[in-house]
């Protein structure tokens, strides 16, 4: 399984960016999709996830500016009223359960900079 991130950059506080996060390779049975991410010297920490049925969950940091959607193939992270704390690596996790049992894949991360 590969996981792969895209959509970070720069902007400005209070402004949108979008991230998304696409899994290749074996079929999971059920999943969930999970984004994390690790700011300059801090450890890495939860952002928001969905699940197989489209249930979510957010960190309280992010919540009510943050969403967490399926598009096609892929899962978004629409961030909107960005934040100079939002500054992070941003990685995609998929917890994946095939015949094998659950297993975890990370993505290589997305760098987001947000300006105050």
């Amino acid at each position: 399984v590969e996981v792969v991130e895209s959509g970070g950059g720069s902007a400005q506080a209070g402004a949108s960016l979008r991230l998304s996060c696409e899994v290749y390779g074996d079929t999971c049975r059920d999943f969930e999709l999970s984004w994390h991410r690790q700011g300059p010297g801090k450890e890495r920490t939860f952002v928001s996830s969905i699940d197989r049925r489209g249930s979510t969950r957010y960190s309280d940091s992010v919540k009510g500016r943050f969403t967490t959607f399926r598009d096609g193939n892929s899962v978004a992270l629409s961030m909107s009223s960005l934040k100079a704390e939002d500054t992070a690596m941003y990685y995609c996790k998929i917890s994946c359960l095939t015949s094998g049992g659950w297993s975890q894949y990370w993505g290589q991360g997305t760098q987001v900079n947000v300006s105050s």
